[in-house]
């Protein structure tokens, strides 16, 4: 009888789509800003509802927001805002449609700064993922001070729906840091990761 695959705990018991994500994308290391850019706008429709939900509308956000180019994003028109908040492939919240737009101008002016987002936010953790080795599910935090530094200069910046919670949910998805927990099949291949090309 084949041995049972460990996961992390979250990700199991929800749906193959949520554990296809945490066995494929999860904690892997995104040192391109499209990567960055995708979750940055959807960490931030995720704000006050379960990560499923928006996984299970990424479709309908791809489809919206053009492919996540960015560029593209930053122009979107009022007119078209106003669509969105009638698109029913998304999470209809007014505030955070308006905060993707304004989040993708802030976005293409820390690219102009640091010559690109991924240069700006893996500044944080000093150009390498934060590896850790949590026992259990409940001893991985919901912040670090990493998060709440990256918070407040993201805010500063002009960044909406980046409290350090949020921030700190981008750094695990984005694999800014490693929380697999320690039994789980995918701490090591991520952990294998670390460098950057």
């Amino acid at each position: 009888m084949p041995k049972a695959v460990k996961r992390c705990p979250w990700s199991e018991g929800v749906s193959e789509a949520y554990l296809h994500y945490h066995d494929t994308e999860w904690g892997v290391p995104a040192f391109d800003d499209a990567t960055q850019f995708e979750f940055l706008l959807l960490e931030g429709a995720q704000a006050g509802l379960s990560w499923s939900t928006i996984l299970h509308r990424r479709a309908g956000y791809q489809k919206a927001f053009a492919n996540f180019a960015v560029e593209k994003v930053a122009r979107f028109s009022e007119k078209r805002i106003l669509r969105l908040q009638e698109d029913i492939g998304i999470v209809r919240n007014k505030l955070k449609i308006r905060a993707a737009v304004s989040n993708a101008q802030q976005f293409i002016a820390v690219q102009e700064e640091f010559d690109s987002f991924a240069n700006y936010i893996w500044g944080f953790v000093d150009g390498k993922p934060l590896q850790n080795r949590w026992r259990t599910q409940q001893d991985v935090p919901a912040t670090t001070p990493v998060s709440d530094a990256l918070s407040k200069d993201m805010k500063r910046r002009g960044f909406k729906f980046a409290g350090s919670l949020i921030m700190y949910a981008h750094m695990q998805a984005t694999g800014l840091v490693n929380d697999h927990v320690a039994g789980c099949f995918r701490h090591k291949p991520c952990t294998a990761l670390a460098k950057r090309p």
